[in-house]
């Protein structure tokens, strides 16, 4: 947890002996509910479990791991008088399964997140690789001559890139505050089929206006998926457990790309049925996948947690009242500000404004900005590359896949880390000091008369980095604090790394083709520089964290008490908060 609970929790002795039996009953002695207002008696108050005994990861059960043992860690609830100052607001849609004396087992616990990853995980990293499928097969569709078709230039690829990038960026405030209003589970939904319809319509391309028309159409369409989805779990999960589903979340997008590359090896064999190119059999039938992907959404993507009951979904709903109370209670105790929010309620242009100036997150929006720069143009002109080293079309898009294999292991290896080490900045940064020797020998090396083989080794490698997005995401997240504020800053924080692919696309020129060296020191300069950023950045929420600690202790207890009484801070301002860094 990221808020200062030290002299306000309780944890008595014993805490890791009861049964179930005995903490399914404790769920209820002493609880008083009256509409929004939940009060914590003093009497019988069941005990709590060991904050040192989490065990984060199935690998880090030992033989000592007891599923009978409580899971419910201590947080404000356990306190009468802090409690009240973390109370969820009266039209909180999970309320009614709110209470602080609720008690479970690792056991339990454990059971249900497993349930929630089938449920719900699952499905979200479905829609996301419909996402990578529809905005990325352009790449595909280059090694089928489509910019010669369309009589289009490098540059204009460029320029079709650069429209798309600014089009998402655009759309991802806009659509956050759209999410938020009517709820991802509505909106999300919306934007599958609307955008299914733009991209297989890119059948019928013709020119370079409508190239880019389309282009900017699938990036407004698009823009917000990916802080929508994250908004929406974050009703599900802790803060630790998002930052990994995060991880296995862009692992569908290498998945994603993974399968684009199969995909473009069948359907670009359609090229000369009923006279069209293979690439425009590609854009079709991905994007009818979207479609079947964007209807099935409608009905798998309940509003939240207590809201799972629909005729598609069972009259029952998906969890037990004893599993909601579970997700309900676990997820507040680890962070009391989601309680702030209810999941129909708009961001005011008030809120919005308070949100953007938050100048404590704007060191993770200059990373967002910065941190996938050196990486994305190998990437974009991948294929386009191969096939210039001499590859023909099915073997450029057979050997674009390895690299997103790699991507696929190092990403989650690195997120796993950052989560059991608990440290973020370092694990972001290595993402860069990976990238910089092979962007050396990209520099450095005679690319057209090296063997293609070797160029191909090197380029993969350099592609393949541990990513430190899904860190990031969630560390953007855990340092908000406050539902209106996580659900401007993940939009925020995406716009920044939109804005990192404009700059991208427009590195690499036709004056500097094919081997590119001009743009490759650039490239080069900006891993160095990020590796400095990423170090201020730590240096950033270190002082500021001590800044809160010496405000903090210089209180007495009951200073600290008023305060958390009396205070209008909010958010990541409040002195009981520490930075996640």
């Amino acid at each position: 947890m990221t808020t200062v609970l030290s002299g306000f929790s309780r944890t008595p002795d014993g805490a890791s002996s009861s049964s179930s039996e005995d903490i399914a009953k404790g769920s209820s002695i002493g609880f008083e509910k009256d509409k929004a207002n939940v009060a914590v008696t003093e009497a019988s108050v069941p005990p709590l479990g060991v904050p040192h005994e989490e065990k984060r990861f199935w690998f880090q059960r030992a033989r000592s791991y007891d599923p009978d043992a409580i899971a419910t860690l201590p947080s404000v609830y356990d306190d009468t008088e802090t409690a009240k100052q973390y109370q969820p607001r009266a039209d909180w849609e999970n309320l009614h399964r709110f209470n602080p004396l609720a008690r479970w087992t690792w056991g339990e616990e454990h059971r249900l997140i497993r349930k929630i990853d089938f449920r719900i995980m699952v499905f979200a990293c479905v829609m996301f690789m419909a996402l990578e499928l529809d905005r990325a097969n352009l790449q595909q569709a280059n090694t089928d001559n489509f910019l010669k078709d369309l009589h289009l230039t490098t540059n204009d690829y460029n320029l079709g890139n650069t429209v798309f990038k600014l089009s998402f960026l655009c759309a991802e405030l806009p659509s956050q505050l759209v999410s938020k209003w009517m709820g991802p589970d509505r909106w999300i939904p919306m934007q599958l089929i609307l955008w299914s319809i733009v991209a297989s319509s890119q059948f019928w391309l013709s020119s370079r206006a409508s190239f880019l028309a389309f282009r900017s159409l699938l990036g407004i369409l698009q823009g917000g998926f990916i802080p929508d989805i994250i908004l929406y779990l974050s009703y599900f999960y802790k803060h630790h457990e998002l930052s990994l589903r995060l991880g296995f979340f862009w692992t569908a997008m290498s998945i994603a790309d993974i399968l684009a590359g199969f995909l473009a090896y069948g359907l670009l064999h359609m090229r000369g049925l009923h006279g069209y190119a293979g690439w425009r059999w590609l854009f079709l039938i991905e994007g009818l996948l979207t479609l079947v992907v964007g209807v099935a959404a409608i009905f798998l993507m309940p509003p939240g947690p207590c809201q799972t009951a629909s005729w598609a979904r069972g009259k029952k709903g998906w969890f037990t009242p004893r599993e909601e109370e579970i997700i309900v209670n676990r997820v507040i105790r680890d962070d009391p500000s989601k309680g702030g929010m209810h999941n129909r309620q708009p961001v005011t242009p008030k809120l919005l404004w308070k949100s953007l100036r938050d100048y404590d997150l704007w060191p993770l929006y200059i990373i967002g900005l910065l941190f996938q720069i050196p990486m994305t143009p190998p990437q974009q002109y991948l294929t386009l590359s191969l096939r210039s080293l001499g590859f023909d079309i099915f073997q450029s898009n057979l050997l674009a896949i390895p690299w997103t294999a790699i991507h696929i292991f190092l990403m989650l290896g690195v997120t796993y880390s950052a989560e059991i080490h608990k440290e973020l900045t370092f694990h972001s940064m290595l993402g860069q000091i990976w990238a910089i020797p092979f962007l050396v020998w990209l520099v450095v090396a005679d690319v057209a008369k090296a063997n293609k083989w070797i160029v191909w080794a090197v380029i993969t490698l350099l592609l393949g980095y541990p990513s430190a997005h899904p860190i990031q995401v969630g560390w953007n997240s855990r340092n908000s604090n406050t539902v209106r504020s996580r659900t401007v800053s993940a939009a925020s924080y995406n716009m920044f790394v939109q804005a990192s692919g404009i700059i991208s696309s427009n590195i690499y020129r036709k004056d500097d083709a094919p081997n590119y060296p001009r743009g490759n020191k650039q490239l080069l300069a900006i891993a160095v520089g990020n590796v400095a950023i990423y170090l201020l950045t730590k240096g950033f929420y270190v002082w500021r964290n001590k800044q809160r600690e010496k405000r903090w202790n210089a209180k007495t207890e009951l200073e600290q008490l008023e305060y958390l009484e009396t205070t209008t801070d909010e958010g990541n301002k409040r002195l009981d908060f520490r930075f996640a860094h």
